[in-house]
């Protein structure tokens, strides 16, 4: 009956597969959650790859992708996720960022569609089903487990999730541009009093002032929205390909400065939580 998070990529942007990012990981967006019996994936960046081995090592027959959006760095693993090429496996996918038109199953299969990818989407052998839930709305899964959702200001919109299991709380916060002086009331409701808020650190709060609309947030707003909804355990997110493993390590220590309970997102760490 454990609550158990896993980072299978933590970058932003594109995969930086350099021996100076090794240290904290070069994968793009995904995150494995392990909810009694449930098993969520948060979005299917890059790392979405060896997660999906794992689950078909542990003999594992489904699950539920809950996407953020679908820029290309949060969805270009999902044409490499093996048990959604496994007979027999049950994938969900839930988005809520889109307004209907295109849908999201369009979305998820424009990108594996020729001439950029070989294999259509259809053919990839999985039992697939894919669901729009618009952001604002909560939802429950199997075995006790309940998602409540949140509008992200991001280009083309981005979605934030809240995940409930048995009295302990997760919040995923990723691709989203805050307001100077102003925190986003949208995301304190969802991450109020949250055991882990996961949450887009991009950017420092310098390189931002000279990246504004491009759909991110800083490490610093990171602690102001911690501070303010009570959140017990802060990780950044979504690091900047250019932040190599010592710009990492210097903007986890000023974090910590700030905010003790906090974390850079390595990948391959798991967090408990119940």
């Amino acid at each position: 009956m454990g609550f158990k998070v896993t980072f299978w990529g933590v970058r932003g942007t594109i995969p930086c597969p350099m021996a100076s990012h090794l240290g904290f990981g070069g994968n793009t967006a995904c995150v494995g959650v392990v909810a009694g019996q449930q098993h969520i994936i948060l979005d299917a960046g890059t790392g979405v790859r060896m997660l999906g081995r794992k689950l078909l090592a542990e003999g594992v027959t489904s699950a539920t992708l809950l996407l953020s959006h679908t820029h290309l760095d949060h969805i270009s693993g999902f044409p490499f996720f093996p048990p959604a090429y496994t007979k027999g496996f049950s994938l969900r996918v839930i988005s809520g960022h889109l307004a209907g038109s295109p849908d999201i199953e369009s979305v998820m299969a424009r990108q594996m569609a020729r001439p950029l990818f070989p294999v259509p989407l259809r053919t990839m052998g999985g039992d697939l089903s894919f669901i729009e839930v618009p952001a604002g709305h909560s939802f429950k899964l199997e075995g006790g487990v309940r998602v409540h959702t949140a509008a992200l200001n991001h280009p083309d919109g981005a979605t934030g999730y809240r995940i409930e299991y048995h009295g302990r709380s997760l919040a995923y916060v990723t691709d989203t541009e805050h307001v100077p002086d102003q925190l986003d009331r949208n995301i304190l409701n969802l991450v109020d009093g949250v055991d882990l808020l996961i949450y887009d650190s991009t950017y420092t709060d310098e390189e931002w002032s000279q990246r504004i609309g491009w759909g991110h947030s800083t490490w610093m707003e990171a602690v102001r929205i911690a501070r303010a909804a009570n959140v017990k355990t802060l990780a950044l997110f979504h690091h900047d390909p250019d932040h190599d493993d010592a710009t990492m390590e210097r903007i986890e220590a000023m974090a910590r400065a700030e905010f003790p309970d906090c974390f850079a997102a390595r990948e391959g760490t798991t967090i408990t939580l119940a």
